[in-house]
């Protein structure tokens, strides 16, 4: 069923592209005045423009979405036709399961995207074009993609003048705050590969600037770490239970008996709700934000109970909705090659199992969207530390700690 949409998916596409251009030159090859305002060099279609539909949605396809808005640049004909609605939500549903990180400001809505492109009674009927105008006109799909692919986010990063890249030498002289944060979550427990051991022992990565002398609340200091040779901050790790449990867990596959939560019973939708043990809700109270380890490999589905735990953690912050959460969507290793291979091969049926979570089906399944605080989902390699940093420095930012790009 997945496959038969998708196909739709694309035959819609090209059936919307294959109108416009229809109605944009009339059948004597000239521009129909009546679809848009064109000046006298456009009214005669260019060589790119004379290729057929299918071959034009065909180069649509390979070009990035810069590429994309420097084609929409050459004509009036090619600024309408890369602006069709279709054609970005069927760049959504293909590229989103490979974002890299999403956070609250760019998530896209999934909900809108979850029904079928078209009916298939619509598909058939060439006709009735304008219930396919009330379907396609529900979202601005364009203004959607751009807003959550992460290539289009880095250029929405605040470029900072010169001054202000010489005035961060200065903070080395002010004395500034250590942020803190807690992590915690079943991404650190039950991997093969252990994210904390390798965040430890990765100097190239994040060096270890020391570890504190202070404690919080008798639970333990943490570790700091120092952020591009510049900013310190401090990880408190909380586990689930002792070591010795947790490694028999994740050796037989099991789940073991969360010390940092007590399940309180269920609300009026009948989902768990959980209240903190009294020391971790004291740690919750001080610390500057949270990252939350989540498994990401297939198989791990705890959605409801993982939901209602980052719910209890944020909600013991006594109202507090400015502190961030990063979710590290975490598996243990890189993608082989040969599992790479079969996912293209398979890439077309979104229903075929992954090696990982898409970063925005992540989301959805820890009901973040539904938070009030900030938060971003980054897909993170437990062995490689790929992807680790981009989440350290949006937690950073969201902390107040200023970046500067060198």
């Amino acid at each position: 069923m997945a496959a038969k949409i998708e196909q739709l998916s694309e035959y819609a596409v090209i059936r919307s592209l294959r109108r416009f251009r229809d109605r944009y030159f009339s059948t004597s090859g000239k521009v129909d005045n009546d679809v848009v305002d064109i000046t006298e060099e456009e009214s005669q279609p260019g060589f790119l423009d004379s290729l057929s539909v299918d071959v034009q949605f065909l180069i649509m396809t390979f070009l990035s979405p810069a590429d994309m808005c420097c084609l929409g640049a050459t004509s009036q004909y090619w600024r309408a036709m890369v602006r069709d609605p279709l054609l970005w939500r069927f760049f959504l549903l293909r590229d989103m399961p490979n974002w890299p990180s999403i956070d609250h400001l760019t998530m896209p809505q999934l909900e809108l995207l979850d029904a079928p492109l078209v009916s298939e009674n619509e598909i058939l009927d060439d006709t009735e074009e304008e219930g396919d105008q009330g379907t396609e006109s529900k979202l601005d799909y364009m203004a959607e993609y751009l807003k959550g692919c992460p290539s289009c986010r880095q250029k929405w990063l605040p470029s900072w003048p010169s001054y202000k890249v010489v005035t961060s030498l200065l903070q080395f002289l002010v004395p500034s705050s250590e942020p803190r944060y807690a992590m915690l979550g079943p991404g650190m427990e039950n991997l093969d590969v252990s994210l904390v051991t390798r965040l430890m022992h990765a100097p190239d990565v994040l060096p270890v600037s020391g570890t504190p002398h202070r404690q919080i609340n008798g639970i333990g200091s943490g570790i700091s770490y120092m952020f591009n040779n510049q900013h310190k901050f401090n990880i408190l790790t909380l586990y689930s239970t002792n070591r010795a449990e947790r490694e028999r867990a994740r050796v037989q596959q099991q789940n073991t008996t969360n010390k940092l939560f007590t399940l309180e019973g269920s609300d009026n939708s009948g989902y768990p709700v959980y209240s903190l043990a009294p020391q971790v809700q004291q740690v919750c109270q001080v610390v500057d934000g949270f990252i939350y380890v989540a498994n990401a490999e297939p198989g791990r589905d705890e959605r409801e109970s993982e939901a209602a735990q980052i719910r209890a953690v944020l909600s013991s912050i006594w109202g507090s909705t400015s502190r961030p959460l990063l979710v590290l969507s975490c598996v243990s290793r890189e993608e082989t090659g040969a599992s790479r291979t079969a996912s293209l091969e398979t890439s077309t049926n979104r229903n075929k199992t992954r090696y990982r979570t898409p970063c925005v089906d992540m989301a959805k399944r820890l009901g973040l969207p539904q938070l009030a605080n900030p938060w971003m989902v980054q897909d993170t390699v437990a062995e490689s530390l790929s992807g680790l940093l981009d989440g350290i420095s949006w937690l950073l930012r969201c902390s107040g700690v200023k970046l500067y790009s060198s």
